[in-house]
Order: C-alpha cells, then structure tokens, then sequence
C-alpha cells in the first residue's frame, strides 16, 4: 500500500520566487486551511524552539506514536476509506513511519475523509459514525494522548465524560449526592445532536487559548474537515466533531468546558457526562430559571443548539440519566433502572433466544454470558432485586423454548425427554404435542425436565444470580 493512500501528499507547488523555500510555500497551503478567523492566525512560522510551541514533536515522538498504536489494536474497530485493517497497521507504520511523521511534522499529512457508517439509536432513528483510517486514528490518538494532560487541570470537577479514571457510576453517585441534598429538580440538557452541529471556527478558537503550537492548531483543524466518503460520494464535513475519530471526545469536553464554567460561575450544581447533562435546584422555579438563563449562553456564545423538545424541568424522580432513574426512599433518593432500560434488555434477550436463532448451545452460553455480566456491571448501583428475579424466571423460559426447539423432531425429543427422566408414555405423549414452543415452555413437564438447577449446570449465567458475586 503506497503512502499516498494514507494521505501522505507532498506538495508539487513550484516557488513564488520571492524567497520563500518550495516546503515552506507548501507548508504555508496546507496551513492556510485553519485560518478562519483572524484571532487565530497559527502557522508554520511558530517558533518551535520554545517549549510551549514543540507541541507537535511531543504528540510525534516515538513513546507517544507507540502508545497511541498500542490503544488504536487494543480498541480494533473496522477499517477506513482505505480497507487497511488494524491487524496489517504495525507492518504499515515498520516501513512508512519515518515518512509519515516527517509529512506531519513538514505540514504536508492531508488526512482522509472517514467512512460514513449508520447505527441503530434506541429511538428507531439512525446515529451516524465516522471511521477515520486506522493511520489516521494512530495520529489523533497521539494527539489526544498529548492534549488530555494540558486540558486535564482545566476541566471541572463534575465533569465525567471522556476523561481518565472517571466514570459513568462516578457521574451517578454525584447526582445522587446532590439528591440527598435536597436539589430535588433539575434540568435535564439536551444537546441537539451535539457531535453533528460543534462550529469548528468556535472549536479552534478555544484550542488556541491554551495550545500555542499553531502546526497543532491546523493538524486538528485538518482532521475536522476531512469529509467524509458516503457510498461513495464525497461529503463536506464543515460542521461538527467526527463521531468515532479518537481526538472527537478531548474536543467535545475542551468545547463544553466553557460551559461547565460558566455554571460554575453562576454557583449551579451540575453533572456532565460528554453531551448529558443535569442541572440541579432546590424548587421547580429555579430550575427554571436556570433553564431561561442558560440557553441563551449555549446557543450564542457556543454556538450550539438546545433540543427544546427534549429538554425538560422535572422532579428528579422523572428522568432518566446514563440509563439510570431515581426514586425517593426512607433512605433519601436511591438508583433504580429506568424502564427503558429494562426493555432495551428485553429486546437483546429475545434477539440472543429467538427462535430462529442459530447459534448453538456454546455460543448462545457465552452470548448471554457476555451480555448479562456487561448489563449486571453497568446497573449494579441501582435496587433491582425483585425485577432481577422476575427477569430470570422469563429468561429460563426463553431458553427452555430455545431448546424445545433445537429438539425440533419427535424422536429427539422423545429421546431427550427420557434421558432426563420421564417414563416412556409420557415421553412420547409429550413429544408429540402441538403446542406452541412458548406455550410449552413453561409447562410443568419441561420445567421437570429441564430444571433450573440443570441449566445452571449446563453453563447458563443469570442476571439475579450474578448479581449476588457482584454487589458489595
């Protein structure tokens, strides 16, 4: 694969003739493009000898590009506009990392527009990803490897998103605490697709308030309007932060750190997590006025949008945070999971058990598995006992009907049916119902036969069950 198809360019431009070098006239072009605004008219004539300004050579140095490859294969992911798959990368950067990090660092590295990808929201609705090349998401790690130490200080503490050793339950324990308070309402911000809509001159404008190497500037101005490759068509990206490229969350938290500030100024206790955020008050009315005087901020000093639709003043009990609710006790304001995500659970359950699945018994063990100790991990803050249990007893009706229906013949499940127990008349009266497979399965013959105590034998991870290893 030819350097050229990573998006290393080297510039053919011919010499103005009035003294400027052929780099430096090609390094001026590439630069250029980040100029849009006058306030932040960084260039390839920074003076690189001085710390602050040899920014570039930190995020290219050999320790950093090796860590930022080492998280880029630990993170794998699919390919870029170019095919190259992450397991063909190191061989890549063996024969071309010299190069590479000579064009970055000459301003010559043009990034390559990211593959446009749909996902699935819970809403019904599509979410739209980026997937930069796996180079390139070599290089915005490096970047992102060197901006998180410099940004770090600066961000506030009820900040949870994106940042190193924080997470969602840290964001959760925090809205609970303000709870317990009594800062009962909040406003619950919403960020009308928040990674889609960042202006980028406003985004170049806060990263150059604090990084003065202006290659810097314009490397991540590169990046932000890359474009993007849509079936094959070309599209412009001159709005938004790429969602899926590895330097997006350090630029959505250095954007609304602005606004974390400002609420901190105004004395509002809040909690963030990336675009999430809930402002908390004591009464219904302030939160109000909260909501009033804050819009305005977001939507003329950030240039950002507020989902008027979505956004809301509730009672604290109402909403919905991170997958979580919330509910008042004789203990104060405890977790509970919000009831959509209970049937977000449901519906992954039903696709792993359906009928028409063909996964087998190991795979289907080791799906559910995977999911149901990733689902018991993320929610065990929250008092689900008894929706646990109930949610266990469906579930092993599920897997009962799945394995009626793997029998599928009468003489398997004849077979079957006397193997774990059943004398030979009933066996055979039993196999040859026509009963439904839901109906069947939670009749008292398979409940006999295939026990709650054998499925567990047989490898079969429950939710209630691995809850109890779980909880402290």
């Amino acid at each position: 694969m030819n350097a050229t198809k990573v998006g290393i360019k080297e510039s053919r431009k011919p010499c103005c003739g009035k003294g400027c070098s052929q780099r430096d006239n090609a390094e001026h072009e590439g630069y250029a493009r980040a100029l849009t605004d006058k306030r932040i008219a960084e260039n390839n004539n920074t003076d690189a000898d001085r710390e602050e300004n040899r920014l570039l050579e930190r995020i290219l140095s050999r320790d950093n590009l090796n860590k930022a490859y080492k998280q880029v294969k630990r993170n794998k992911g699919t390919h870029g506009i170019d095919g190259m798959e992450v397991e063909h990368l190191l061989q890549y950067l063996k024969e071309n990392g010299e190069e590479l990090r000579k064009s970055v660092l000459d301003g010559k590295y043009h990034p390559n527009p990211v593959r446009r990808v749909e996902i699935p929201k819970d809403n019904g609705k599509m979410r739209t990803l980026g997937i930069p090349t796996v180079v390139d998401r070599v290089i915005q790690q490096a970047i992102a490897q060197e901006l998180i130490p410099i940004y770090e200080p600066q961000f506030v503490e009820t900040s949870y998103g994106f940042r190193p050793k924080r997470s969602t339950h840290d964001a959760l324990r925090k809205c609970k605490e303000y709870a317990n308070q009594g800062y009962t309402y909040v406003v619950d911000m919403d960020l009308e697709k928040f990674f889609d809509t960042v202006n980028q001159s406003k985004m170049i404008e806060i990263l150059s308030r604090t990084v003065k190497d202006g290659r810097v500037i314009s490397l991540i101005h590169k990046y932000l309007t890359a474009g993007a490759r849509n079936k094959e068509k070309f599209e412009e990206t001159k709005l938004g932060l790429v969602q899926g490229g590895n330097v997006s969350p350090i630029c959505s938290n250095i954007m609304l750190n602005e606004l974390d500030h400002e609420l901190e100024r105004r004395g509002i206790k809040f909690v963030r997590y990336a675009d999430d955020a809930l402002l908390f008050a004591k009464t219904k009315r302030s939160a109000q006025r909260m909501l009033e005087h804050t819009v305005p901020f977001i939507e003329d000093k950030l240039l950002l949008r507020v989902n008027k639709e979505k956004t809301e003043v509730a009672y604290i009990g109402k909403i919905k945070f991170l997958g979580y609710g919330f509910y008042p006790s004789k203990d104060g304001i405890r977790f509970r999971v919000h009831a959509k995500s209970i049937s977000k659970m449901k519906e992954k359950v039903k696709e792993l058990t359906a009928r028409s699945n063909a996964l087998g018994y190991e795979r289907l063990k080791l799906k559910l598995k995977q999911f149901i100790t990733g689902w018991v991990n993320y929610f065990k803050l929250a008092d689900m006992k008894k929706i646990l249990q109930t949610t266990d007893k469906w579930l092993r009706r599920r897997i009962r009907m799945y394995i009626w229906k793997r029998w599928k013949r009468i003489r398997t499940r004849y077979a079957m049916l006397k193997k774990l127990g059943l004398d030979h008349n009933t066996s055979y009266k039993f196999a040859c119902t026509r009963k439904g497979y839901w109906r069947i399965a939670n009749s008292q013959i398979l409940k006999f036969t295939v026990t709650d105590a054998r499925l567990r034998q047989a490898g079969y991870t429950f939710f209630w069950e691995y809850l109890k290893t779980v909880q402290v």
